[in-house]
């Protein structure tokens, strides 16, 4: 197994808040959450995805165990570190979470996803994508107000504001969305499962700010995965970048911001 991966900050000499870990039996990616309002902690998104991360990778990397155990560790792990901060505030850091774990010689490849990461496989051909969208389906109303408006606008940031308080309220909760933050019962809501690993022939997995090469249109699953083997991550994460710059203000493609981070793990047989 040849595993490739590509981590890019969305904004120049800013702090990536997405986070990668890849090797041949374990892929982890998580993708912090944008903090628009005040969080009660001291600490900021990209240092809670760099703690988060590490730990998933000690847990997860046990195959006794479970992913959702392991991410549940992760969360208790790193709320500990800090307990000092707020943390029932309902802005405190968050991240969504990818994990795709492979062992040589077993009959499956297991995969975990907690928020909007997305794990896409290729599997005799066939293309299997695993990403929860619950997070967009939340304030609805905000989400198309802020769609309103051009990126860099003041009423755009006024937009942003008020659709982060809605999603902070359905954030971690029956009829919302779930996510890594405090709470290790979240992972109790995980979209999990796993796929026969001797089909298992291509994969990535990607946060949403990678994921806009499908979004936008210029691929589709299984032409993304052929160019990402071609030309690797990079490739895929500089023709984001060109289009975004295409679309500097948010017109063609609405969004929240012009250029969000990007993580990709790619891995080939």
């Amino acid at each position: 197994m040849q595993v490739i991966t590509a981590i890019e900050a969305g904004q120049v000499g800013e702090d990536s808040e997405d986070w990668v870990y890849a090797d041949p039996n374990l892929v982890v990616v998580l993708d912090g959450a944008t903090a628009r309002t005040g969080t009660g902690c001291v600490h900021g998104v990209a240092w809670f995805v760099r703690q988060l991360g590490p730990a998933i990778v000690q847990g997860a990397s046990n195959t006794e165990r479970s992913i959702a155990a392991a991410v549940a560790d992760a969360i208790r792990h790193v709320a500990s570190l800090h307990p000092t901060c707020d943390l029932a505030h309902p802005g405190t850091p968050s991240a969504a979470v990818g994990v795709l774990r492979l062992a040589e010689g077993a009959e499956y490849a297991e995969y975990f996803v907690l928020g909007d990461v997305s794990v896409v496989m290729d599997v005799d051909g066939e293309i299997s994508l695993v990403t929860d969208n619950r997070v967009s389906l939340t304030a609805a109303a905000e989400r198309a107000e802020a769609n309103r408006y051009p990126i860099g606008s003041a009423e755009k940031r006024t937009a942003l504001l008020s659709m982060k308080h809605a999603e902070l309220a359905a954030r971690n909760r029956p009829g919302g969305y779930w996510v890594a933050e405090t709470n290790p019962d979240a992972v109790n809501h995980a979209l999990t499962g796993r796929t026969p690993q001797r089909g298992l022939r291509r994969f990535a997995v990607l946060t949403d700010g990678a994921a806009r090469a499908v979004e936008f249109g210029l691929y589709d699953w299984q032409s993304a995965l052929t160019l990402m083997q071609e030309h690797g991550p990079t490739e895929l994460i500089r023709q984001v970048r060109a289009a975004e710059r295409a679309d500097p203000i948010g017109s063609r493609w609405p969004r929240n911001k012009q250029s969000d981070d990007a993580a990709v793990v790619f891995g080939m047989t």
